[in-house]
């Protein structure tokens, strides 16, 4: 047991009961804590920020019983993203005793009888406010507002959401991701400027994924990166070539080496997808109904990914298509199920609640934070202690700083910072905030008819976890891969984190061993390849504890320098730069 913020006892941070989505019978320590904050204030307007997989429903629910029971409201209005969330929302107030009706349309006027509340969508309210505001005014009415960030997507939107829930008694907004992709105001957030007069969002209550994890709320997250080299034809006719990743590429040359390994008729996907599968058999030796979820760019894709699968394990997988009437029948029916995978497009509801996913391939060449985040999520919930999520990704520099910074708490900004980092050096959070900013100039159909894939093959590249890399390559099926493949499915993150290290030190140990002789014979010229490599990595590895401690680029380098010995990075030996390697990664996983 622990003390709350507030006084008195608190429950502990995860519940052991494998309740239904929304309805745990007890509070998690975070829920306790934001529920006593929130009865304390008794807030018109409370913003609650919480990693995906936290628990928000159960948050929501639990105001939304007290504040009925108290006669504080008599009517509860839920908007959600999505109609699949609509009804799942309605599930799980339902059991709880509060009566949704998810069937609401806007041509209906009143809710059915016997339920004290409706759950209508983000684009049901922007398209009649003025019904959705006289059903507001006609009650004492909780609007709980789910993945708030969506009230931003469009003026429209924005302005319906103000015109319709303007009189509400109460106002509860939820969001896993308390950002958006542009500088759309949020209705119902307010915004603070922060030291460098950037208007920021400003939460009343916040939950992070670092904070989840250490609290074992949710699972930690492996990202199994794959590299290898890929060939293509672009519009002009011309043959290009590069190693997915390569850092000394532009980002065109990225994009389109990207693209190609995630064409279907080439042998880069199949061959992650067949990894990503042996990873699935090894969680599920200890978690017998774990699941995994493919993300398709498109339609098209995402049928030929299931077929591939279907010829790697026999089974026909299920199909999520946006456009698809039985859509929510089928997400339902894989959770209750203990089928070994789902394929989406990239349009994956946030919130939607399989459980049992575990395994992910992230096979879409979307790579905003928002979409990142939101994916990522649906594999985080934990439903037992020492559960682990897996997701498989392509190695390509905006991908690998997503991943890097996985535990980095962002707000929504209303402005643009105007000046580059303090020390002059490369900031990844100022570049992940660009590209979530940037509005796409072309549709993924257009992008694709720009080349034309012509062959790609796979390789491991290295596996990131808590803002460390680990491994040094191998090819597809070695004994080095499947090392990392086969890391239990039940660790806490601390064992996680041993256990890479171990797998590396073991990797490092087989490629000594296997080539004595050759190393022997080989004259003492650096190879500048591998130290350019090296060097990337160091630079990368440095950004992301910058931007996780808030320590400028070049401090770290110096203490590295002091700490580990040797010259400047542009002068290291390969040995120097591993040194500072290990020692980062020693820090990342909290041991120094």
């Amino acid at each position: 047991m622990t003390e709350t913020l507030f006084g008195g006892p608190a429950l502990p941070p995860a519940y052991p009961e494998r309740a239904a989505w929304g309805t745990a019978p007890k509070l998690r320590a975070w829920q306790q804590e934001a529920l006593d904050l929130y009865l304390n204030a008794s807030p018109r307007d409370f913003l609650a920020v919480a990693t995906p997989g936290a628990g928000k429903t159960t948050f929501a629910l639990r105001i939304a019983s007290m504040l009925l029971d108290s006669g504080s409201v008599n009517r509860v209005t839920i908007v959600a993203p999505t109609d699949h969330l609509k009804r799942q929302w309605a599930d799980a107030a339902a059991r709880v005793g509060i009566a949704i009706d998810p069937n609401f349309k806007n041509s209906d006027g009143q809710h059915g009888r016997g339920f004290v509340g409706v759950a209508v969508t983000y684009a049901q309210v922007a398209s009649k406010p003025m019904l959705h505001r006289a059903k507001t005014e006609a009650a004492r009415t909780l609007v709980i507002l789910d993945e708030i960030h969506h009230g931003g997507e469009a003026l429209s939107w924005g302005d319906g959401l103000r015109e319709a829930f303007d009189p509400a008694a109460r106002r509860l907004a939820l969001t896993g991701t308390p950002f958006r992709s542009d500088t759309s105001p949020i209705p119902f957030v307010e915004y603070a400027e922060d030291r460098d007069g950037i208007r920021r969002s400003k939460a009343d209550y916040t939950y992070g994924y670092g904070n989840a994890l250490r609290d074992h709320v949710v699972r930690p997250v492996l990202f199994m990166a794959y590299s290898g080299q890929m060939r293509w034809r672009t519009s002009a006719g011309d043959e290009m070539a590069a190693s997915l990743g390569e850092a000394a590429v532009t980002k065109d040359i990225t994009s389109q080496a990207w693209r190609t390994a995630l064409n279907p008729g080439g042998e880069w996907i199949p061959a992650v997808l067949a990894a990503a599968d042996k990873r699935l058999s090894e969680v599920r030796r200890t978690v017998p109904d774990a699941g995994g979820l493919v993300i398709a760019t498109d339609h098209d894709d995402a049928r030929a990914y299931a077929g591939q699968l279907k010829k790697i394990t026999g089974q026909s997988p299920t199909v999520i298509l946006s456009d698809d009437s039985k859509a929510s029948h089928k997400i339902e029916e894989f959770t209750a199920s203990d089928k070994r995978w789902m394929v989406a497009v990239r349009m994956v509801s946030e919130g939607v609640d399989v459980p049992r996913l575990s395994v992910g391939v992230y096979a879409t060449s979307t790579s905003t934070p928002l979409f990142f985040a939101q994916a990522v999520g649906r594999f985080v919930r934990a439903r037992r202690r020492g559960e682990t999520a897996s997701v498989f990704l392509p190695s390509v520099p905006p991908l690998m700083a997503l991943a890097n910074s996985m535990e980095a708490e962002r707000d929504h900004a209303l402005d643009r910072p105007e000046k580059e980092d303090a020390d002059g050096l490369f900031n990844p959070e100022e570049s992940l905030m660009a590209e979530a900013n940037r509005e796409e100039k072309a549709s993924d159909s257009l992008e694709k008819g720009k080349f034309e894939a012509l062959d790609s093959q796979a390789s491991f590249d290295r596996v990131l976890f808590d803002g460390g890399e680990f491994g040094t390559g191998a090819d597809i099926g070695s004994e080095d891969e499947l090392d990392f493949l086969g890391i239990p499915g039940l660790l806490d993150a601390e064992q996680v984190g041993t256990l890479l290290r171990q797998r590396q030190h073991d990797q490092q140990s087989r490629k000594k061993r296997q080539s004595p002789l050759a190393a022997a014979a080989s004259p003492a010229v650096p190879d500048h390849r591998m130290l350019m490599d090296l060097r990337n990595e160091l630079a990368k590895n440095v950004a992301a504890w910058s931007a996780r401690t808030g320590t400028p680029h070049g401090v770290v380098h110096n203490k590295l320098r002091e700490v580990c010995g040797g010259p400047a990075v542009a002068q290291a030996n390969e040995e120097q730069l591993q040194s500072r390697l290990r020692k980062l990664q020693d820090w990342f996983i909290g041991r120094k």
